[in-house]
C-alpha cells in the first residue's frame, strides 16, 4: 500500500465518521465542531490532490470562516446546548431511501465514467500571476468570487440566529 492511499483512507474514515455524528447528534455545538472536522478533511483532500488553492480557501472561509461564525452566533445567543427533537420513524425511512437513491447513483456514475488522468495538465502559475487573477476585475479574474463569499457568510450568520433563536 502506497502513503497515498493510507493517507486517503484516514481522511476518507474521519470524514465519514464525523458526517455521521454530525447529524446525528442532538447538540448544535456538537454537530458543529463535527462538521468542522468534515471540512477539514475535504481540505486534505484537495491538499492531497495538489490543489493547494481550494485547500486553503477550504480551510480559510469554509472552515474558518462559516464554522466559526456558527460557532460564535450559537455561543453568543446562549442556545449551544439546544436538543434536537426526534423525528419520525416516516422521516427516517425517506432519509434513508434518499441516501441509498444517491449512493447508487453515485456507484454508477462513478463506474461508468472514464476518469483519464493524461487528458489534463496543468502548468506552474506564479504567486504574482495568481495574486493578480485573484484581485483583478478583468475578465478571467476572481473579484467575484470573494463577493460571493461574503454574501454566504451573511447567509451563514442569519441561518446561525435562526437556529439558536428557537422559540
Amino acid at each position: 500500500m502506497s502513503i497515498n492511499l493510507i493517507i486517503f483512507s484516514g481522511l476518507a474514515l474521519v470524514m465519514v465518521i464525523a458526517a455521521l455524528f454530525a447529524v446525528t447528534s442532538s447538540k448544535i455545538m456538537r454537530a458543529t465542531t463535527l462538521l468542522l472536522f468534515v471540512l477539514f478533511g475535504t481540505a486534505g483532500l484537495y491538499f492531497m490532490l495538489h490543489y493547494s488553492f481550494l485547500g486553503a480557501v477550504q480551510i480559510t472561509v469554509y472552515a474558518g470562516g462559516i464554522v466559526v461564525l456558527l460557532i460564535f452566533v450559537v455561543l453568543l445567543l446562549g442556545k449551544g446546548s439546544v436538543d434536537v427533537t426526534q423525528t419520525s420513524m416516516r422521516r427516517y425511512m425517506a432519509g434513508t431511501a434518499t441516501a441509498l437513491t444517491g449512493m447508487v447513483l453515485a456507484i454508477y456514475l462513478i463506474t461508468s465514467t472514464d476518469f483519464a488522468g493524461d487528458k489534463f495538465t496543468a502548468e506552474d502559475v506564479t504567486m504574482k500571476e495568481l495574486g493578480m487573477s485573484l484581485m483583478g476585475t478583468e475578465k478571467y479574474n476572481y473579484i467575484l468570487p470573494f463577493e460571493v463569499m461574503s454574501v454566504l457568510l451573511l447567509a451563514c450568520t442569519v441561518g446561525a440566529i435562526l437556529i439558536a433563536r428557537k422559540k
